[in-house]
């Protein structure tokens, strides 16, 4: 990885297996090659912040073709360009990800607002796809009403941090989050907000969340499914809400089991379950920006991210990520940005 460091060379990350459970590095290669050169109608981006996102597991097992480029949510810095509409130094977000360069056209590039004070990584994170999926999932799919209580799974991720801070700013009474460890609920009682949150290890799921919400939830956001939906299925109140965000449980496991609930919860209580794909939201990004961006400089709101710095160690990112290796939103960083 010298030429990586020195700058001198392009570098791609190609997934060259499919994984059986969890991947590994052995599922990559890093490949070098001379840095691109833009052609007319087109512009050249050195990345300087990178996103891994549990979805990137789910598109290696047929969607991510083998020994080509991964792609991925990313910042960079338009350094030569040969299209008037891409000025060189605008900083732009892209999906032509885990890559150090990329050759991109004006239609596959977002241009960075200029927003003092607001840090470049929020643009992946509570200003990007993440803090998007966040802002729709309470505000269009499962509308939080000021005094509902909320359960939130996967509560210490990228998307489980994001609905905490929202949820609070947008008048929720009870948070109630789940995670992997008793030091990330620690993390979510005392820093994101939340009022509870336990550990999904310490016994059965609908159990534990009897106990942290002992009269039930209005609604529940979804990052995990498995025992965690069924669970949240039992605590509903009459009228409850589930967004279904994600289905961690099921990501790194072909054998998963079946969520088993009392189907008859839905009919009885008026219950209602819905998912999404954030990526049919965009016309919402400068309704988040207005939401977001007065709190971030007021304060109010912060941005949850662990940190890897060094493109080098964009794969051992990820594969921590899946193990539940970060808090919040997991960001690479170039060394130097």
């Amino acid at each position: 990885m010298n030429s990586l460091l020195r700058g001198t060379e392009a570098v791609t990350v190609h997934q060259i297996a499919r994984p059986d459970g969890f991947p590994a590095c052995e599922h990559f290669r890093f490949v070098e090659t001379p840095v691109p050169e833009p052609v007319r109608g087109t512009a050249l981006v050195e990345n300087l912040y990178w996103s891994v996102d549990p979805y990137h597991r789910e598109m290696m097992d047929a969607e991510f073709a083998l020994n080509a480029p991964l792609e991925g949510r990313t910042l960079g810095r338009v350094v030569a360009s040969r299209d008037p509409a891409l000025v060189e130094g605008t900083m732009v977000f892209h999906r032509r990800g885990w890559r150090t360069h990329a050759v991109v056209r004006p239609d596959e590039v977002q241009p960075l607002p200029d927003l003092p004070g607001v840090p470049l990584s929020a643009h992946l994170g509570l200003l990007g796809g993440t803090g998007l999926t966040a802002y729709v999932a309470l505000t269009r799919i499962a509308p939080l009403r000021e005094g509902d209580d909320l359960f939130v799974s996967g509560a210490a991720g990228a998307v489980g941090t994001a609905v905490g801070r929202f949820a609070r700013l947008l008048g929720a009474r009870l948070l109630v989050g789940s995670t992997g460890s008793a030091a990330k609920a620690r993390y979510l009682t005392e820093r994101v907000g939340y009022d509870r949150a336990f550990d999904y290890r310490d016994g059965p799921v609908a159990e534990l969340l009897a106990r942290a919400a002992p009269e039930g939830v209005d609604v529940f956001v979804d990052n995990v499914g498995g025992d965690h939906l069924a669970a949240a299925v039992g605590a509903l109140r009459e009228r409850g809400r589930i967004v279904r965000v994600g289905t961690i449980s099921q990501y790194n496991r072909r054998d998963a089991p079946p969520v088993r609930f009392d189907h008859a919860d839905f009919v009885e209580k008026s219950l209602r379950l819905e998912g999404f794909l954030v990526r049919d939201h965009g016309d919402l990004r400068d309704e988040l920006y207005d939401f977001a961006v007065p709190h971030l400089l007021a304060g109010r709101l912060t941005s949850d991210e662990t940190v890897v710095v060094g493109f080098e160690r964009i794969v051992a990112a990820f594969t921590s990520m899946l193990r539940g290796g970060n808090t919040g939103k997991m960001i690479i960083r170039a060394t130097g940005a």
